[in-house]
């Protein structure tokens, strides 16, 4: 699963932070998935300077936060269920929400996601 490189280049603009983080993470079905996830910092409400930069402190903490989000979310499920969240964003919007009190982000996507190994094909298990 991959963003399309015209919807990944409309996202980045001048004037803000964009954040990236990575993880690799084993669902309960024994599949191993690296989940590339992007994020661009917000301007504050009622905020009149016209950048929104956040400090390389305030960065590492939401990339910590997305880190840990992303890692359970993927364990907890298999791989069909995985597939189901990334359709409706609901990790991106998990992610917003736990990183607000950080410093407000926009725009948090999963953006790739590689799968790294697949579990041993099962003959048995496919008749079922």
């Amino acid at each position: 699963m991959n963003f399309t490189t015209d919807r990944l280049r409309s996202l980045v603009r001048k004037w803000q932070t964009l954040i990236e983080a990575h993880v690799d993470v084993k669902t309960t079905d024994n599949y191993t998935l690296r989940l590339f996830c992007i994020g661009f910092t917000k301007r504050r409400p009622n905020q009149v300077k016209r950048t929104c930069y956040a400090q390389s402190s305030q960065i590492r903490q939401i990339r910590r936060k997305m880190r840990e989000i992303m890692t359970a979310q993927a364990t907890s499920c298999d791989l069909k269920e995985l597939v189901q969240k990334f359709i409706p964003e609901v990790i991106g919007k998990e992610i917003e929400k736990a990183t607000s009190s950080i410093y407000p982000l926009q725009n948090v996507f999963i953006r790739k996601v590689k799968i790294l190994k697949a579990p041993k094909f099962d003959l048995g298990k496919l008749m079922e």
